[in-house]
């Protein structure tokens, strides 16, 4: 592998990822061949099992509690190794009363009011994430809208407008005015005569003048036309109440150079568009869901410290963490391992050096998120933020709104930074979880200064600090998936490995689901084939 084109890709996407968000950071990854979307078409039915064969399976995140699932339903003895002490592994919720502790010994207690909660993990669903979906009807897991553009919520910029943050309607709204004001500028003065035809140019100027709500004299300025879309200074009431009046564009020289332009894409990217969806009560309601199919298969509080197979069997050596000392054992027919590979690389495994060497080629990106409990929702009461998501270029990138319990009463939590792969995410995770949440404080009260007043409790979580995966997702390149995905996936002997780093789609559930249903497909066949040959 190069290495200078290995670190000069990397660079891009950090870059993308921090000017543009999560979002644009998938789409580069996705033009770029390292993330693709999802290949789900149908429920898997497998053909009967072998008569007696076993498989054990190791981690109970969605990959393997999918694989569990499946190789059960095909008649399978199935047992499930998990380390931490419920299902799920990333897919998991905080709720109010929950103790938890990071790898530094770090123990942070939740003292949300009941019923409030955050996602450290996965948060939101796409509309065509068809497998996770798919489980969700099928293990009854309720959802609801997850709001991801919310037009009446903030892009801001540190830099720009005094620090004010802006509202998306009147950014958006203004990009448009001003882009189809120039545009129009030069078919007006026949630069584009040498692509478009005269009846061309007059149609495109009809057009610019509704998309950009343009003047009659193309151009972009203070109107009611304008005000339709990006708000207007008094708003259209009734009676004798003030007349709508419009409001005024943001000036077009500081709007150029503020960056608040890069910070709209993310609402556009195809990962992200409507219609998203959330579990009712926390993403870990996907986890109960499966492990309301397959918690009697799992073991908890085992963790995994060699991996051993034959030509017949495989073996797992494992330990209870409180009790090191205390080696136990497991066999079985078949393995699927659904460990994190940053987590699996640093364990002994009988598999070939090519796989050996294909799970510890990749590593794990960052992310930290903190959730924030404010006494009132004053989002809702004081801006009239209905859910919905705000872009900053401060550290913390991410405020996201409640999408549930609107109009509410009490205490109320919104997530006030989330930071993943950029360095702001590094920084974030080098400091402990009092600081992180100090700092989301801090930086926030900058787009909401009800954030002093307000402020009650806040946890937060930094998943290179985490024990169970020790970051958050499987970090492919190019190069990366060309040396080693084809070795990372195929079987080796009798174990196969699953999660989200075995699919196109790393860092969402749904990789980790249909990775689980593809390695459930793939060991039945070759399980089958042996018992026929």
């Amino acid at each position: 592998m190069n290495k200078s084109s290995f670190l000069t890709r990397r660079d891009l996407l950090s870059m993308i990822g921090k000017t543009a968000g999560a979002g644009a950071l998938y789409s580069a990854m996705t033009t770029m061949g390292f993330a693709k979307p999802s290949t789900f078409t149908g429920e898997l039915n497998l053909s009967e099992a072998p008569t007696g064969d076993s498989v054990l399976i190791l981690g109970a995140g969605l990959g393997g509690m999918t694989a569990a699932y499946e190789l059960r339903k095909a008649g399978y003895d199935v047992t499930i190794l998990e380390y931490t002490d419920r299902p799920g592994g990333r897919c998991f919720t905080i709720h109010s009363g929950d103790t938890f502790t990071d790898i530094a010994g770090e123990t942070q207690h939740c003292n949300f009011a009941k019923g409030n909660y955050i996602n450290p993990g996965p948060w939101r669903i796409p509309y065509h994430h068809y497998g996770l979906l798919h489980y969700c009807k099928k293990f009854s897991v309720k959802l609801e809208p997850f709001i991801q553009l919310n037009y009446n919520a903030y892009v801001h910029a540190r830099d720009a407008f005094g620090g004010k943050p802006q509202r998306v309607r009147e950014v958006l709204t203004d990009v448009h005015g001003y882009t189809s004001e120039l545009l129009a500028k030069a078919a007006d003065q026949h630069a584009l005569d040498d692509v478009l035809t005269k009846e061309d140019c007059e149609v495109l100027l009809e057009q610019l003048d509704e998309w950009g709500r343009l003047t009659g004299d193309h151009k972009y300025q203070k109107s009611l036309k304008a005000s339709e879309f990006r708000g207007y200074k008094d708003w259209p009431a009734g009676g004798l109440m003030p007349k709508p009046t419009p409001s005024e564009p943001l000036d077009f020289k500081e709007l150029l150079h503020s960056g608040l332009w890069k910070l709209l894409l993310d609402y556009f990217n195809s990962e992200y568009q409507h219609t998203m969806f959330e579990p009712v009560g926390g993403m870990e309601q996907i986890a109960r869901g499966f492990a309301d199919e397959v918690g009697d298969l799992i073991e908890y509080r085992r963790q995994v410290v060699r991996i051993e197979q034959s030509d017949n069997e495989v073996t797992v050596h494992y330990i209870d963490p409180d009790y090191p000392e205390d080696i136990m054992t497991r066999t079985a027919d078949w393995c699927v391992c659904n460990i994190p590979l940053s987590i699996l690389s640093q364990i002994p495994v009988d598999v070939s050096p090519k796989k050996r060497q294909a799970i510890a080629a990749i590593p794990y990106g960052s992310s930290i998120k903190t959730g924030l409990e404010f006494s009132r929702r004053f989002w809702e009461q004081d801006e009239s933020i209905f859910g919905g998501v705000t872009y900053t270029d401060l550290p913390i990138d991410i405020i996201s709104y409640p999408a549930y319990d609107y109009f509410s009463d009490g205490p109320a939590v919104l997530l006030g930074a989330y930071a993943i792969d950029t360095p702001n995410s590094f920084t974030m995770s080098a400091l402990d979880a009092r600081e992180r949440i100090a700092l989301a404080v801090s930086y926030g009260k900058q787009i909401h200064p009800q954030y002093e007043k307000e402020f009650l409790s806040g946890v937060s979580w930094a998943w290179h600090r985490c024990p169970w995966s020790l970051g958050c997702y499987g970090l492919w390149t190019d190069e990366l998936r060309a040396a080693h995905y084809d070795t990372l996936c195929e079987i080796d002997n009798r174990l196969v490995l699953a999660g989200e780093h075995c699919s196109y789609i790393p860092a969402w559930q749904e990789g980790a689901v249909l990775s689980g249903m593809d390695a459930s497909q793939r060991l039945h066949e070759k399980a089958t084939a042996m018992t026929s040959a």
